[in-house]
């Protein structure tokens, strides 16, 4: 028998990356909007707090494992903005031409030139238990930003942000590419080392 685990996102293009992200392990996943599950008002001041209550949030409402994440765009001369706020920059209509513009209004607003300034994902992870255990991990991708945004491929700040070491944004590169390299992947590295040491003990 496959185990049930439930992705704790409304957000099908998160939704997605993390199903294929977990198919080598062979769980039946579910997300939160297939269970019709609430989605929690996001209190906690860093992507950690935020990961944890919405992991916890979809286990105690459905008794079963909950995977949530949360992540966004850090862009070091906005003082680290848009940060833990980066969904609500894209408003309640998820309009995220609208946050990607505004991150260039307010380089400007600070005298910074929007493409070529530093950013970072950052993506945390947190795996609730219906007993109560959390593991929580966190993976950081570093790069540039980039105006006007470029591709279609991704979505949320991907158009905007090129990796170190790449020339595509990750809205230009094939998703497997993507995958391979992105906050996400890096967290879900560790947390594939943790779910493996879990199978074999």
């Amino acid at each position: 028998m496959t185990t049930p685990l439930i992705i704790a996102s409304h957000n099908e293009g998160k939704v997605r990356e993390f199903r294929e992200l977990l198919a080598p392990f062979g769980f039946d996943v579910k997300s939160a909007s297939e269970l019709n599950l609430a989605e929690p008002e996001e209190t906690g001041n860093t992507f950690e707090a935020n990961a944890d209550l919405k992991a916890v949030a979809a286990a105690k409402a459905s008794s079963m494992l909950s995977l949530a994440d949360d992540s966004g765009l850090v862009v070091t001369a906005l003082d680290d903005a848009p940060g833990i706020y980066s969904a609500r920059w894209a408003g309640t209509s998820k309009d995220f031409a609208q946050a990607m513009g505004r991150v260039a209004r307010e380089l400007h607003q600070v005298g910074q030139e929007p493409t070529g300034s530093a950013a970072y994902f950052v993506c945390v992870l947190s795996l609730a238990y219906h007993d109560g255990r959390i593991r929580t991990i966190r993976g950081e991708i570093h790069g540039t930003l980039t105006f006007p945004p470029r591709g279609e491929k991704g979505f949320g700040y991907d158009p905007i942000f090129i990796p170190s070491g790449y020339t595509q944004t990750f809205g230009e590169m094939d998703p497997a590419t993507k995958n391979a390299i992105s906050h996400r992947a890096k967290a879900f590295a560790t947390l594939t080392d943790y779910l493996n040491t879990e199978r074999a003990a």
